[in-house]
């Protein structure tokens, strides 16, 4: 079609790209003498409703969008030519090329020049979530963002185009869904055909992960759904950390929008603590239940929780006399198995050994319960859970990298069933998950009996209290 004219308007220059049913061309609006980008969806066997419906939708949603960085659009009109005919739909061209195109030509991209690209499309996304209804675009990709040429002090002017996966929030309601989006791009959400703005935000950090690797997100290694990416980049903490949380698989962790992730991005760190947090700046958090003895201590680089041992409690009272009781039951079953059976008598007398060992387990566990004392450090650069008892320390959970920081649970029972098959109630506990590793503190050894070492108004008030210190939101279960 290369030197046709269109529409007795538009003179096709080039073509930009092309897929089944589908044509881009570069052409001159012979009106304005201006360059200018036509999309052709075609009619064919091919064609499939969803496909009109998506390029319809495009061409409504950039007819009432007006931002710089984002194509102006111009006309949409049936076309008919000796080959085919369809509906074409014009746009202003942008004088850029895509971040695919840069990457695939060499172009590499430091840290501080990645966090501008992010910054410059999370403030265009965010235009578009604060509209009424919403508006999620769903393939946010490297193909799909253009990078302008690089000025003194820019990495150069950032462009979101293709808006024909874009979703209005509102029209979703009590309607079907067509599944949009490129793999490796697209969150667990939207395999489900919906789209919300932490969207738009996870698949602008798989983008930004690829720009840094050169390798599409697909090709990296995940684990537990969260793509890995730490070993193929050398970022700072901060940076890091921004990204996972870009790329949380759960909705409920991941940045919400595109105005948090930005704030959130922006927000300034003293040794790469965070100050502050915007999705959290606002959490009231509770204070520390009267009486609870819990030490809690933090700056803007550490926090300790110190959580005493329990000692004597109501609880506790019926498993001591148990395991007493128990243990001298034991001890008189071997003394009388020695004396009074005979050649059966050592048989019976193992009987007891076995079982003293119950008693002593409970004792054991009684002595922990009254004496221990549990510590959670989180510094700038690692997390651990240390125990003492008679001022020896041990640790059952390795240190792990405070970066790989990235859920909090708050679990009011313990996922375990009794005999009847019905939740059992147990200790309220709190767990901190770094990649695959728990710190978990809470959850006492007597934990069945309700013993646990924290009340629920204690295991709330250190929840919000981590939560909002490590710039995490609570996973209630």
């Amino acid at each position: 079609m290369t030197d046709r004219i269109l529409h007795d308007r538009y003179q096709i220059l080039q073509q930009l790209g092309k897929r089944p049913g589908r044509e881009t061309l570069l052409a001159r609006d012979l009106q304005s003498s201006n360059l200018v980008v036509v999309k052709l969806l075609k009619f064919s066997s091919e064609l499939e409703w969803d496909d009109f419906k998506l390029f319809e939708r495009e061409a409504q949603t950039l007819k009432n969008l007006s931002h710089p960085a984002i194509p102006q659009y111009l006309d949409y009109f049936e076309f008919e030519t000796p080959q085919y005919k369809g509906f074409s739909l014009v746009q202003t061209h942008l004088d850029a090329k895509s971040l695919e195109t840069h990457r695939q030509n060499g172009r590499t991209f430091s840290e501080e020049e990645v966090k501008e690209i992010a910054e410059q499309v999370l403030e265009i996304l965010s235009y578009l979530h604060d509209r009424y209804p919403p508006i999620i675009h769903r393939d946010i990709k490297p193909s799909n963002i253009l990078l302008g040429d690089r000025s003194a002090h820019s990495v150069g002017r950032v462009y979101l185009v293709d808006f024909g996966a874009v979703q209005n929030v509102a029209a979703t309601q009590g309607s079907t869904f067509t599944v949009v989006g490129t793999y490796g791009y697209m969150p667990p959400e939207q395999f489900g055909g919906r789209g919300v703005p932490a969207s738009d935000v996870y698949s602008l950090g798989a983008t930004l992960i690829y720009l840094l690797t050169g390798k599409h997100p697909a090709d990296l290694p995940q684990q537990n759904l969260r793509i890995q990416f730490e070993d193929v980049t050398s970022l700072s903490s901060q940076f890091q950390t921004w990204l996972r949380q870009a790329i949380e698989p759960s909705i409920e962790q991941r940045l919400s929008s595109a105005k948090d992730a930005l704030t959130a991005l922006k927000t300034p760190r003293i040794g790469d603590a965070i100050v502050s947090n915007p999705s959290f700046a606002n959490l009231k958090i509770a204070s520390q239940p009267a009486g609870s003895k819990v030490k809690l201590f933090k700056n803007k680089s550490k926090l300790e929780i110190v959580i005493p041992p329990k000692g004597f409690h109501a609880g506790i009272t019926p498993l001591i006399g148990f395991a007493f009781i128990w243990t001298l039951f034991l001890v008189n079953w071997y003394r009388i198995a020695l004396t009074s059976f005979g050649s059966l008598g050592w048989f019976f007398a193992l009987f007891a050994v076995g079982h003293l060992g119950v008693g002593f387990w409970l004792i054991w566990q009684i002595v922990l319960t009254l004496f221990r004392e549990s510590k959670l450090s989180i510094n700038e650069e690692q997390i651990s859970l240390t125990r003492k008892i008679f001022n020896f320390k041990y640790r059952f959970t390795r240190p792990a990298l405070r970066q790989d920081i990235s859920a909090i649970e708050f679990s009011r029972f313990y996922s375990v069933s009794n005999r009847r098959n019905s939740p059992a109630r147990l200790a309220p506990h709190i767990k901190v998950w770094a990649g695959t590793t728990k710190f978990e503190i809470g959850l006492g050894i007597l934990f069945a009996l309700g013993s646990g070492p924290l009340s629920e108004p204690e295991v709330e008030w250190l929840a919000q209290e981590l939560s909002h210190w490590l710039n995490l939101p609570i996973s209630r279960k």
